[in-house]
């Protein structure tokens, strides 16, 4: 990635951060008398995306947000009072730039379309004003001088023998195209008549016309040293904008002003490389890999590595040295050399563990990141539904791996519009069940050993296991006499396609919310469980590990292969007493464990492992709990504890049920990660 690119990329960024402030600044913002600081700290963000996009050329994003900031800037002198539907065009022109600049970001085409709706909006409120490309033209020509772009008009006389010194024009236009973008007219045409013709003269002459952000005089003189005064005549001329305008005149329009029979004698020539050059430029990046994304990163936490790494360096001189020192104790017959060692190998084990967590917490950002996306979702949906909400958040600064935070927003979307929509009543309907007409909406994170919980929390109706049940039965996703639980009934709400919705709307009632949020929980190695109480309201509890990258793990043997529980799944670990084994139809088992059956899962059949031990006796029961059911996975035996680093199976192999990835142990040798979700879930015990 070149250096315009990288500042690109970082100017973006700051881009979509202004965006997010914004956002939040305008769904606090009460209406009436404008609040002055808020509007200060809007209008800020507002004028930073301008003022920037003109350093790129992103005349889009300068003429949008030119009529964007006019109206905030009204507020901001007190001429104007904040609306509601002042406040909605403005939260709408947020969508619009945030959409601008991921199509920038991605090197897409911007859709003017939308904009230019929001923008009739805006003018509005304002009691008129310019359309939208009245404005970008206007913050083209101000954006390009801003930005620096300068133009020259270069009038190109060559003498007649300029060819025979060896000098060819098309040479000088190929190295003018790599200063800026570059217009050809050919001014003078006239050729003798065919018998005085010398193919080997040069009897034409050019205009042209450079427009460059980073070319200097000296460079554009650079080009012509070779001829200017010996083979050619040069007139360079600088131009400011207003000649620009002048100048650059469409090639339709100059047509117009000439006799048809002189346009017939007397083309005018476009350069064509112009327009291409533009075009690679957005191909360019579509070949190649999409740019990685990045993050911002405290100095204190590349300080304590850059510290560590020190400690490595002094370790690694310490145990370098006991090379030497072994073989020479070997000969005197002296071993104190060991102990040393020890000392150093201790050592070496703190730093790299110690290490490994710094480099780790590199990665963790605050859950902040997902949560600050709500209000804004709550905002939308209550106005729809005509509903009253008050959106509590605790805990935004929970830290989470951010590959996990970027995949948990859209299920904790899903959830919060299903409280909004599904759980919270209306205003009326509250009142007569005796609550206050708004209803409470809460998102809390914290730590809990080694996971993080997420829970998502409502004052609402609950959830009518009847209903569900009734549903259920309807569709067919369970028979009449099914015999499930209050528990499992509501766990129905996870099951694809349903939804208890009486009308599909555009929030909810299509059934493809509340599975696709327990897949995609899954698929980080996580879980979510659902509490109700019927009038009272819901929990939704989304647990989650710290990391993907790297797993505490128990190691267990199972045949000639070695297994990798996740320690945060396991109960505890039992000897089979066989007393408690019990056989039901179909040649399942259940053990039971002190008050309770669990079902009996051998893990060599599962993996199809075929040296393993058969006689429960002879093994171990490994109690796991996934998603709110247990089971007691036999294995051979089990081995050391230890944190193992999760590699993908899938992307490095295939995917392989019930299995989360693979590790490389210590002795160099593979080991299965297992996934206790779907070996839980895909475990049938017979009725």
């Amino acid at each position: 990635m070149d250096m315009m690119e990288t500042f690109r990329q970082t100017y973006l960024e700051e881009s979509f951060e202004g965006l997010d402030v914004m956002e939040a600044g305008l769904l606090e913002l009460p209406t009436g008398i404008p609040d002055n600081e808020k509007i200060n700290e809007i209008f800020r963000a507002a004028h930073s995306i301008k003022g920037g996009s003109g350093t790129f050329g992103f005349s889009e994003i300068a003429g949008f947000t030119h009529v964007l900031e006019t109206l905030l800037d009204e507020m901001r002198d007190g001429t104007r009072e904040v609306t509601v539907e002042s406040q909605q065009a403005l939260l709408q022109a947020v969508d619009v730039l945030r959409d601008m600049l991921t199509r920038l970001k991605n090197h897409e085409e911007v859709d003017l379309d939308r904009a230019q709706e929001v923008q009739n909006q805006l003018e509005a409120i304002l009691g008129g004003g310019s359309s939208l490309e009245a404005v970008q033209e206007s913050m083209e020509a101000a954006s390009a001088s801003a930005s620096g772009v300068k133009t020259w008009q270069i009038d190109l006389i060559p003498e007649a023998e300029l060819l025979k010194t060896g000098n060819e024009p098309l040479r000088i236009f190929r190295e003018l195209e790599t200063l800026g973008d570059l217009t050809v007219e050919l001014k003078n045409d006239e050729l003798p008549e065919f018998d005085a013709f010398d193919p080997e003269s040069l009897y034409l002459s050019w205009q042209l016309t450079l427009q460059s952000d980073h070319a200097t005089l000296e460079d554009v003189q650079e080009v012509f040293e070779w001829i200017d005064g010996d083979g050619a005549t040069i007139h360079i001329k600088e131009m400011d904008v207003s000649d620009t305008q002048a100048e650059t005149e469409p090639a339709v329009e100059v047509a117009e002003k000439i006799p048809q029979e002189e346009v017939v004698g007397k083309p005018v020539i476009q350069a064509v490389p112009a327009t291409p050059k533009k075009a690679e430029k957005k191909a360019a990046p579509q070949s190649s890999s999409k740019p990685e994304g990045s993050i911002r990163v405290d100095l204190s936490k590349i300080d304590q590595l850059v510290n560590l790494v020190g400690e490595l360096v002094i370790t690694q001189s310490m145990l370098s040295q006991f090379g030497d020192q072994a073989e020479q104790g070997a000969q005197e017959g002296n071993h104190d050399w060991v102990d040393k060692l020890k000392e150093g190998l201790n050592h070496l084990e703190r730093h790299t563990r110690e290490l490994q967590e710094s480099v780790m917490n590199i990665r963790m950002l605050p859950v902040s990141f997902a949560f600050n996306r709500m209000p804004r979702i709550v905002h939308d949906v209550s106005q729809k539904l005509g509903k009253k909400i008050n959106l509590v958040m605790e805990g935004e600064g929970t830290e989470l791996d951010k590959t996990m935070l970027e995949q948990l927003t859209d299920p904790l979307v899903h959830i919060v519009r299903n409280s909004i929509d599904h759980g919270i009543e209306g205003p009326d309907a509250r009142l007569q069940a005796g609550k206050d007409e708004t209803g409470t909406v809460k998102l809390s994170a914290y730590h809990q050993g080694g996971s993080i919980l997420i829970q998502i929390s409502d004052d609402g109706a609950g959830i009518n296991a009847a209903k569900i049940e009734q549903k259920a039965i309807e569709k067919g996703v369970i028979e009449a006499d099914h015999g499930l639980n209050e528990q499992e009934i509501i766990d129905l709400i996870f099951h694809p396609g349903f939804s208890t919705a009486e009308v599909v709307s555009d929030i909810s009632g299509r059934g493809v919310g509340m599975d696709v949020v327990r897949r995609n929980i899954r698929s980080l190695g996580g879980s979510v469980e659902v509490e109700t109480r019927l009038g009272e309201g819901s929990v939704f509890t989304i647990r989650l590990p710290l990391t993907l990258a790297i797993l505490d793990g128990q190691l267990c043997t199972v045949g000639s292969q070695t297994f990798v529980f996740p320690l945060v799944s396991i109960i505890e670990s039992i000897q089979v007493d066989p007393v408690s084994v019990k056989g039901i139809a179909g040649g399942a088992e259940l053990y039971k464990l002190r008050d309770t059956y669990i079902p009996v899962i051998r893990l060599h059949r599962k993996m199809a492992v075929a040296d393993a031990r058969e006689n429960l006796q002879d093994g171990l029961l490994v109690v796991v709990e996934a998603s709110g059911q247990r089971a007691g996975v036999f294995v051979d035996d089990l081995l050391g504890q230890q944190q193992v680093v999760i590699k993908s199976l899938e992307s490095n192999f295939m995917k392989v049920d019930g299995i989360a990835g693979a590790t490389i142990l210590g002795d160099g040798t593979v080991s299965l990660i297992l996934d206790i979700n779907e070996i839980l879930s895909g475990h049938k015990t017979p009725a």
